[in-house]
């Protein structure tokens, strides 16, 4: 076992290597974020003395190494806008993002996996196929497009939520939340929901196939025949063996909740990491750019180390084959 996870552990620093490389170099050979920050104004010292400020002045294979050669001291450099650790900027807006995406979350397993079950035991009936449809609907339209007309409908005809910002925030354990105040909770619907359309419907589909798959099952017949009600049979015998792939699956795609919420954040202009990249590309404020895609980088990196080490434990042959290689 141990074995195993040092194999993975140094699989993982290669590959984090290998991205920090490929973002440093796509970032930092696009664009000139001198002619963004430098005041017009300014005279040739002045601007020379930024450019030095920056880095900007060494060649790129010196500004890469020192950019490792920080980032492994725990430094990913300082924000050319904000003049502040690039990092503690992304920390600052992390609560938002990780609050939306769980709020998300919860709202595509509470309302596609009930979904989902009745389009699997009720598979000829209109409700099923309505509901198979708008889960393709889910899959097909843009976040975008869909958040657009949410605000449209909800905020400005019917006037009933709030369009933009965070709303009011409380701390727990000393992170700001907003679900836990009633404008905290009104700014979170409509973004939330938004994110959750693309996942909501893939659980649908999920939950369906997983149970027109189970409903066949012998123990489901026997369960049957035993006289046991539909509920108990639905509840006890069916939930629990199609909610293994479902569980699996979205706990692959929180990954991706997070990472891809920069959609959603920027037409909800939610505070999260997601609004931060759009600004930071904006502004060219590389040091931001490049902290946020390694971080989501290092994200990805972590949990399928996770999911490796938890599928090495709960089938031994995957660590064995992989001591053997």
């Amino acid at each position: 076992m141990t074995v195993f996870v040092i194999r993975r552990l140094l699989q993982a620093a290669l590959v984090m290597l290998i991205m920090s490389l490929l973002v440093f170099g796509g970032v930092f050979l696009v664009g000139d974020p001198v002619e963004m920050l430098v005041a017009d104004d300014a005279d040739q010292a002045e601007r020379q003395a930024i450019i030095k400020s920056m880095g900007l002045d060494l060649p790129f294979y010196m500004q890469y190494l020192r950019f490792v050669g920080n980032a492994l001291q725990g430094d990913m450099g300082n924000s050319f806008v904000f003049q502040e650790p690039a990092m503690e900027l992304i920390l600052e807006r992390m609560p938002a993002t990780f609050e939306l995406a769980v709020a998300a979350l919860l709202i595509a397993v509470v309302i596609g996996i009930p979904l989902g079950i009745y389009a699997g035991l009720k598979a000829d009936s209109w409700v099923s196929k309505t509901i198979m449809t708008a889960s393709i609907l889910g899959f097909s339209v843009p976040t975008f497009w869909v958040g657009i007309m949410m605000i449209l409908f909800f905020a400005v005809v019917l006037g009933w939520l709030p369009s933009t910002g965070r709303g009011d925030t409380v701390e727990l354990f000393g992170i700001p939340v907003s679900f836990l105040t009633l404008d905290g909770l009104q700014h979170l619907i409509l973004p939330a929901v938004n994110l959750a359309l693309f996942k909501l419907s893939m659980v649908i589909r999920l939950a369906r196939a997983g149970t027109r798959e189970v409903v066949h099952q012998d123990y489901i017949k026997f369960a049957r025949a035993k006289g046991l009600s539909t509920g108990r049979i639905i509840g006890v015998h069916l939930f629990k063996n199609i909610m293994i792939p479902v569980v699996t699956v979205l706990g692959l795609e929180f990954g991706g909740l997070i990472a891809f919420s920069v959609v959603t954040e920027t037409v909800f202009a939610w505070p999260g990491m997601g609004k931060l990249l759009i600004d930071s590309i904006g502004f060219l404020d590389r040091p931001v750019i490049v902290a946020y895609l390694l971080f989501v980088v290092g994200l990805f990196v972590f949990i399928n180390l996770i999911v490796d080490v938890l599928y090495s434990v709960l089938d031994p042959r995957v660590r064995l084959q992989e001591v053997k290689s």
